[in-house]
């Protein structure tokens, strides 16, 4: 209902005459501001109590959960030059595919058939051991011969040695019966010539006895020379026996050096044919490293080296691939101070850049154009005086656009609990931190959920 423009003249009409009374009335314009004023005031106090999400806010781009996701720079395994290129950049290839052909540039490998002659060595090496082994058999074999030989000959010098001995035994009793015999001889000439110079024998007599006596002698110098002989050769067949010990273990030794000697070269083969069998396998690796092939399936993304016959150096990248449909990932620096508040599995709405949003971070349901999250991964320590988080995407949100790169940037806030707007205000005019305390108010019974999405994520990482 409009105002009287002089309500005051309307109730009272001898006021309508006196033109000072009119002008010290209050304005009709100016009671409607301090109404206006008087309800704006009160829905600014009904607003403050309205609830407010408390959040934290960071940037970050975007990156992938896995690391082989990533964008990987291909090296080159050895050093060569460039001799063709077979891809070009944005294309997509398959794992295995060659990229870049090399060609080598040190010339202990400029022999083209250099794998063809370490192969015809190894065959020479091991034809040169089997040959090494048969040796290293016969000497062996050479050993028990003697050893056999040795113990035949021992036997056959002691029975020399018994033969001998019983032979100087022998002729120890024929001395014996030839010195009797001489002694008998001696005794009878004596008596034949005391009976001759008697008369009583004749001369005749006397000398076949003399000659009797001289055939002792004789008989017995040839037992005394048979004696000297059988015990001379006795000492020599003695000394035989002990030379003969000698004689074989020094065969027997040479042998023993010449095996050693075989069975050192047979290690030393072994070694030299372990070594040539791995620069053949070295050799054979390397030759599939001339061909510089895709990890896995992408796009070439940029060359990083130009042209034909550039030289690569050993380990040096030469184009990046990147792989096909990561597993995306929004990567955001949060303060130190806020990262107490934060864990695995809590709820970040995101922002991307190239999609366009109407932001209220205090009230993420009416939000348009944001994306759902879940923290993923906290570091552990700090990068240049922030904390890293990884936020995946929530499943059971929408999902994020198909269009986002790698790379990216990307804005997040995390969301804590509900208060009141006034107590908001009133926190961040005293620079206090978030008053978080547990879950979100607004989410009941979150706690068995969180606590799964943390496990989850964390063995998923």
């Amino acid at each position: 209902m409009p105002f009287a423009e002089h309500p005051l003249e309307e109730t009272n009409p001898l006021t309508a005459g006196f033109r000072s009374f009119r002008r010290v009335q209050t304005p009709r314009t100016g009671r409607v501001l301090a109404r206006w004023l008087a309800l704006l005031g009160v829905l600014t106090i009904a607003a403050g109590f309205l609830p407010w999400t408390q959040n934290i806010r960071s940037t970050g781009r975007l990156t992938t959960l896995r690391p082989q996701d990533r964008p990987q720079q291909v090296p080159s395994t050895i050093a060569g030059r460039i001799v063709g290129w077979n891809v070009r950049e944005g294309q997509r290839v398959q794992k295995g595919d060659t990229l870049v052909e090399i060609s080598e540039i040190k010339e202990k490998y400029f022999d083209p058939k250099l794998l063809e002659r370490t192969r015809q060595q190894l065959a020479a090496k091991i034809s040169a051991l089997e040959q090494n082994e048969g040796k290293t058999v016969a000497l062996g074999d050479q050993q028990d011969a003697l050893r056999a030989g040795l113990a035949v000959s021992l036997d056959k010098a002691r029975n020399k040695v018994a033969q001998t001995r019983l032979k100087v035994s022998s002729e120890e009793a024929g001395l014996r019966a030839a010195e009797n015999d001489f002694a008998i001889a001696q005794r009878q000439l004596d008596r034949q010539e005391e009976l001759y110079r008697q008369g009583l024998k004749s001369l005749t007599e006397v000398e076949q006895r003399r000659l009797k006596f001289q055939e002792s002698r004789a008989k017995l110098q040839e037992s005394q020379n048979k004696l000297g002989a059988s015990r001379q050769e006795l000492t020599n067949s003695q000394l035989e026996l002990s030379s003969l010990q000698a004689e074989y273990q020094d065969k027997i030794a040479k042998s023993e050096s010449d095996r050693r000697s075989a069975v050192a070269y047979q290690f030393d083969s072994e070694g030299q044919i372990a070594k040539l069998r791995n620069e053949l396998a070295n050799l054979s690796i390397r030759a599939g490293y001339y061909a510089i092939r895709a990890p896995q399936d992408g796009y070439v993304v940029r060359a990083l080296k130009q042209g034909i016959g550039e030289i690569v150096k050993e380990g040096e990248p030469v184009l990046t691939v990147m792989p096909i449909a990561p597993e995306l990932a929004a990567e955001l620096y949060v303060q130190p101070m806020d990262i107490p508040l934060l864990s695995v599995g809590r709820k970040v709405r995101l922002q991307f850049d190239g999609w366009p949003a109407l932001v209220f971070s205090g009230w993420p349901g009416t939000s348009f154009g944001t994306f759902g999250g879940r923290v993923a991964v906290i570091d552990n320590i700090d990068s240049q005086g922030q904390y890293r988080v990884l936020v995946t995407p929530d499943p059971d949100l929408e999902a994020w656009p198909q269009l986002l790169r790698v790379g990216s940037g990307v804005f997040g806030w995390a969301l804590l609990d509900d208060v009141p707007i006034w107590y908001e205000l009133w926190r961040q005019l005293n620079g206090f931190p978030p008053d978080f305390i547990g879950l979100p108010a607004n989410q009941p019974g979150q706690a068995k959920s969180d606590a799964k999405a943390e496990k989850s994520a964390e063995e998923e990482y």
